[in-house]
């Protein structure tokens, strides 16, 4: 499979969705949000440095982030119950999508191989796609820092506007 490139049709999901308006798990499919902007930020782990630095960034520009009219989720291989306790932990006001069967991090392509301690290992690449209101890719950050997410977001989140 050859990777997404913006201007793509972002590929179609069905998930579970915790925290935010779909409070402890509702149904979610990708389809359910046509006609707005979608964010989905795919980060390695609930709970550890870097993505609670991540996820600490879009919680304190919340307001910023829904006034450009975007649904925003994370996206991580950890179940409701992890993503249920690391929203409360750090009162998250956004949602998390689980996809403990890996079926959205690998049509998305952020399922990698990566490497640590010269150990070779599969993860989550945290990578973060913008889809604009008709399902097409609009914009891809690779490998983003957490520390500087937030910023990236609400630039190509207003662009589309």
């Amino acid at each position: 499979m050859s990777a997404l490139q913006v201007g793509d049709k972002a590929p179609s999901f069905t998930t579970t969705a915790v925290g935010g308006i779909y409070g402890s798990g509702t149904p979610l499919k990708l389809t359910d949000l046509k006609g707005q902007a979608v964010v989905l930020y795919f980060y390695p782990k609930d709970d550890t440095p870097g993505c609670t630095t991540q996820a600490c960034g879009i919680r304190d520009e919340w307001k910023a982030i829904t006034a450009t009219g975007a649904a925003l989720f994370g996206v991580s291989i950890d179940p409701v119950k992890s993503h249920e306790k690391f929203i409360t932990k750090f009162d998250l006001p956004f949602p998390l999508l689980s996809d403990t069967d890996k079926s959205i991090v690998e049509a998305y392509g952020v399922w990698v191989e990566k490497s640590m301690y010269g150990k070779k290992y599969m993860g989550t690449e945290r990578t973060t796609y913008i889809i604009e209101p008709m399902g097409k890719i609009a914009a891809i950050f690779p490998k983003v820092k957490p520390a500087e997410h937030t910023g990236l977001v609400l630039k190509a989140l207003q662009e589309l506007n």
